[in-house]
């Protein structure tokens, strides 16, 4: 890794910036997609597709499955999207 010296306080190393922000999005793309799969599957402690449609039933959202689907489908994929590099700025709206 080549480091520079932009003053003689601050050293400059992008390849640790890049592993950061790399780290970042991962991590986040994970958990997006986990908590997707929670609304859709009922993984990781989720209540599947059933128990989201009544929550947004109860909520108020009108038509409660395709709204309950529409949120699952946007964390997972977006998610997935996110951790995987593909489409990032469309992914990181979800």
């Amino acid at each position: 890794m080549i480091c520079t010296r932009s003053r003689p306080s601050t050293v400059l190393c992008p390849g640790r910036r890049d592993l950061g922000l790399l780290a970042l999005r991962v991590g986040t793309g994970a958990v997006l997609a986990a908590h997707g799969a929670q609304k859709l599957l009922g993984w990781f402690g989720g209540g599947g597709l059933s128990a989201t449609t009544a929550a947004m039933e109860s909520m108020g959202y009108a038509p409660p499955k395709a709204s309950a689907l529409a949120a699952g489908l946007g964390e997972a994929g977006g998610g997935a999207l996110l951790a995987l590099g593909l489409a990032t700025p469309v992914a990181g709206a979800a």
